[in-house]
């Protein structure tokens, strides 16, 4: 089906839905790679007019990625609630804009809602919308979590405590996550990504976190973020595995590139749950998403990248994750650009996943080439805060040392606690509190050279032998 828009003396044609969405997206490097881009401002325009009268029905009816040799499509228009769907199935692309940004849209309706929208539709309106629409209709989403603590709670923002390693050592590790913790960041995760994809090795992070964890009562998780095959095997060895994590994407090929099938996330979600190590809850995934990881897979099917970002969240919201996160930036401005880019990115990305009743987090981060800087993040870990964001990364310095790249560090988390007044998850909270890390106010306490941390970051190799 073709839709048409007039701007001025000229009348624009768009091939079909997923034309028009790509043409209808501000301009992004990744798009324009791949050839699928609005080609000036006015056809851009145009694009944006000519959605705004599409019925929101019509992507029920009008698959982007056919239905029949992608699984993804059939997981999202197979698991459609229509009575979720009802309040807004009147509406076109542009009256649902109005809608969530009127009275109407209140965080109990949004949450009704979430089951009965697509990712295509979430995708659609944002193409729609303003920064401040975003951060404004993200603000209003409540997706809440749990495991050994509650994720995403008004108020509060978690912090992934990232102690990541170039040679995996285990003191080295241990320092990052005392550093951390004695900042009062690691309530969404205590995270490691690996530089080894040894077992033997895996299995001592594993040990090594849930260690920390254990010997000091502290009400968090932790997770080696492996390949899901792998978590599976550490489960069957009897590791203590808290979340099974996943890179995951928008479409069946591309997922095929991660090696991964909805079954076989399936398997890791019972593998997880099996072992029923959560205290409050047993939301056991963790997902990490990114904009243009279709289109490097060559498995973008003409769809435009934002898009095809939203459908993964379609994805991830079926295995009822813990944490979802979009590594924004991460992927390189082959996809995103400079720093405006990644920004808005962030943006869709947040009020996309939270829309779809995801517990949506971003790492606020750029590689060292993209045309972008430590303010650029300044400014969209500003914005996402205020837009409600379920949690962010804490790296030593924000300079991460094994993967190379530049994300948001445990100050930065302070700042935004200090500037927004938003809260660790409640049970972390008071821990820290116990601990004497953090005062009533939640502010850092004075760092007294005996804490029991300190003292413990002293012992040799903590939970790796010593």
């Amino acid at each position: 089906m073709a839709y048409r828009a007039t701007l001025g003396a000229t009348t624009w044609t768009f091939d079909g839905l997923a034309d028009l969405m790509a043409k209808a997206s501000p301009l992004r490097s990744g798009d324009a790679l791949a050839g699928i881009a609005a080609t000036s401002a006015q056809h851009n325009v145009a694009a944006k007019m000519a959605l705004a009268d599409v019925p929101l029905k019509a992507f029920l009816s009008q698959a982007l990625v056919p239905y029949e040799t992608d699984e993804v499509t059939r997981l999202i228009l197979d698991g459609h609630d229509l009575e979720a769907f009802a309040p807004v199935a009147a509406l076109t692309v542009g009256g649902f804009r109005d809608w969530l940004l009127s009275e109407l849209a209140t965080p109990a309706a949004l949450a009704r809602l979430a089951p009965g929208l697509t990712p295509e539709m979430v995708a659609a309106v944002s193409k729609l919308m303003r920064n401040q629409d975003l951060i404004l209709a993200a603000s209003k989403c409540r997706v809440v979590t749990k495991f050994r603590n509650t994720i995403g709670l008004p108020g509060t923002m978690a912090v992934r405590l990232q102690p990541n390693h170039p040679t995996d050592d285990p003191a080295g590790v241990t320092a990052s996550i005392l550093d951390g913790l004695l900042y009062g960041c690691g309530d969404a995760v205590i995270g490691i990504n690996p530089a080894s994809d040894n077992l033997s090795v895996l299995g001592d992070l594993t040990r090594l976190m849930d260690d920390l964890i254990q010997r000091f009562e502290i009400p968090t998780q932790s997770c080696v973020l492996t390949h899901v095959t792998t978590a599976i095997q550490l489960i069957e060895r009897g590791a203590p595995v808290d979340l099974v994590f996943q890179s995951i994407a928008g479409t069946e090929a591309a997922n095929a590139s991660f090696g991964v099938t909805l079954a076989l996330l399936q398997e890791g979600l019972d593998a997880g749950r099996s072992l029923n190590r959560g205290t409050v809850g047993d939301n056991v995934m963790y997902f990490e998403t990114g904009q243009g990881s279709a289109l490097s897979a060559g498995a973008h099917h003409g769809v435009d990248q934002q898009t095809l970002e939203a459908r993964a969240y379609g994805v991830a919201r079926a295995y009822a994750p813990l944490l979802v996160n979009t590594v924004v930036g991460f992927i390189g401005p082959e996809y995103l650009y400079d720093g405006k880019q990644i920004i808005r990115a962030g943006l869709e990305d947040h009020f996309c996943g939270k829309l779809l009743g995801a517990p949506l987090g971003v790492d606020v981060c750029y590689t060292n080439h993209a045309e972008a800087d430590q303010d650029d993040m300044d400014s969209l870990l500003t914005l996402l805060a205020a837009a409600g964001v379920t949690f962010i990364m804490g790296v030593p310095g924000a300079d991460d040392v094994m993967l190379n790249y530049q994300s948001t560090s445990f100050h930065d988390a302070l700042y935004v606690r200090e500037l927004l007044g938003r809260q660790r998850a409640p049970e972390f909270e008071a821990w820290l509190q116990r601990s004497r890390i953090v005062g009533a106010d939640g502010r850092l306490a004075p760092r007294a050279a005996g804490h029991p941390l300190l003292t413990a970051g002293t012992e040799a190799k903590m939970g790796a032998g010593a």
